[in-house]
């Protein structure tokens, strides 16, 4: 009856669960939030426990210039659950508001993205931790086959599809073919990789220190992968690790670039391993077709074009790249009767 009535009130729930944002999908709504996987707690006086005292843009806002006993947390890295009652709180906090801060019948079944080689441990914590924040049912799919439903790719079809999804946490890149992931390989190096890369190049270059927030600024507004023209430059504030004070100094994007290099480098490499992995057949479709490239480290200027130099292939970026998994997620939930079969699910009271 409960399961019934779920499915009559449209409570059909889509969650794009990234180490870096998270993106919530409502059936019949469309994306309703996209916030920061951030979450922040002060440590309680007594018992020695803690409280939660914002979660999302809130919680990220107060990165690094929180008071003693309070700390921004971010529950998931490298794109699997870290903190597992964080994560809770997080998932808790995104069905509240996609239901307008509602209570009343807000247990929603939820279809939440994965990346596709999470062990089975790893897979159960997200689905424990989706119903523990209330779903009454809880699903999971590969963000590969998501990320490619939500750009387009004609992935049930019996020809190959390639698909590279680069987020804050994780690198993949998949084949499918018949609704199916034919190859796949993935790294666990992706955007936040890169603000921690310029971080310890402002350290050793110029013996300046900088938080997260101000490396993923640096990293969005002159980040590149192939030389610009002109080159761009930017004013960069932080503490001078010689004597503690204030400091500016001027940073270039070459500069960046060098310090970004050797993780391209890798998303080269790992790319580079599942073409050499695909049946010649599904290859032959992929050249002809080209490779989507998704995922906010997608945005980063001329990666597209590096890679497509790197693997000799067309690479063309989603349309929004951002919001890749989360669109397919939604997709999945507006045929979620036959969509069961690429999902992994468990229902409440039966964990």
């Amino acid at each position: 009856m409960f399961k019934y009535l779920s499915g009559i009130l449209g409570l059909d729930v889509g969650i794009d669960l990234g180490t870096a944002n998270i993106v919530v999908y409502v059936k019949d709504e469309g994306i309703v939030i996209s916030e920061p996987s951030a979450v922040a707690v002060r440590k309680l006086p007594r018992g020695g426990g803690i409280e939660v005292i914002a979660v999302g843009r809130e919680a990220k806002s107060m990165a690094g210039k929180t008071p003693a006993g309070v700390e921004t947390i971010c529950p998931l890295q490298d794109g699997v659950i870290a903190n597992f009652d964080m994560t809770e709180e997080l998932i808790r906090y995104c069905l509240r508001k996609a239901n307008g801060g509602k209570s009343f019948m807000s247990h929603p079944r939820v279809v939440i993205s994965v990346p596709a080689e999470v062990t089975e441990v790893e897979r159960k914590a997200v689905i424990d931790a989706t119903l523990g924040a209330g779903a009454s049912e809880a699903y999971v799919v590969e963000e590969p086959i998501s990320a490619a439903l939500g750009v387009g790719l004609p992935i049930s079809e019996p020809r190959g599809c390639m698909i590279i999804d680069i987020g804050g946490g994780t690198s993949e890149v998949s084949v499918i073919s018949l609704g199916g992931i034919v190859v796949t390989s993935s790294l666990r190096t992706a955007g936040k990789d890169m603000d921690n890369a310029i971080i310890a190049m402002l350290r050793q270059r110029y013996a300046l220190f900088i938080g997260e927030t101000t490396a993923e600024e640096v990293k969005n507004t002159i980040g590149s992968a192939l030389p610009l023209s002109p080159e761009l430059e930017m004013a960069v504030k932080g503490r001078d690790l010689t004597d503690g004070l204030p400091k500016i100094d001027t940073v270039s994007s070459v500069e960046v670039r060098e310090a970004l290099d050797p993780i391209f480098l890798r998303i080269e490499d790992m790319v580079k391993v599942a073409l050499e992995k695909t049946p010649p057949e599904l290859a032959k479709d992929i050249v002809d077709q080209g490779v989507v490239l998704s995922g906010g480290v997608a945005l980063m200027k001329g990666f597209a074009e590096r890679l497509s130099r790197a693997i000799n292939t067309p690479v063309m970026v989603a349309e929004n790249p951002l919001f890749s998994v989360a669109l397919g997620v939604g997709k999945i939930l507006d045929n979620l009767g036959a969509m069961k079969r690429v999902l992994m699910s468990v229902e409440r009271g039966a964990r």
